[in-house]
């Protein structure tokens, strides 16, 4: 099951070249993620906040544009023993053309220990919800 968050493109997301600046999906794809996180159970404000990122990519398939109307679908990839993976798409709205696509590591974080710590159980089964593929990978 995928995870939607619908974006408008605003007039300072865009560069001199007048589509959307590559620093500006990143933006798009932090808002979809926490979102996300928010929407799985991974805490709904900063004292509860149990996710830490280790990497995350944007590939640019087509350019966007001042008030394009898109929608960032999100979906995990992969699970870990304490980190998993959500991948991102993003589509034009209206005809739903992807424009780019992401990719993002995440941790269960312990803030205050400074270290990862296994997913419990209630949270891997509302990832498991969400993943792409039917395998859920134990690497870590």
């Amino acid at each position: 099951m995928a995870y939607e968050t619908n974006v408008k493109v605003r007039f300072c997301e865009t560069d001199a070249l007048g589509h959307i600046s590559n620093i500006s999906y990143f933006i798009y794809l932090e808002e979809a993620r926490t979102d996300f996180f928010v929407e799985l159970g991974f805490g709904a404000d900063l004292e509860d906040w149990k996710v830490i990122m280790a990497s995350a990519k944007c590939d640019f398939i087509q350019q966007g544009y001042y008030n394009q109307k898109l929608k960032v679908v999100s979906e995990v990839q992969k699970i870990g023993r304490s980190s998993f993976t959500i991948v991102h798409r993003i589509e034009d709205a209206e005809n739903g053309e992807l424009i780019a696509k992401g990719e993002a590591s995440a941790v269960y974080y312990d803030f205050k220990a400074q270290k990862s710590e296994k997913i419990p159980d209630h949270l891997r089964s509302v990832l498991e919800k969400h993943l792409v593929k039917e395998t859920v990978v134990n690497d870590q």
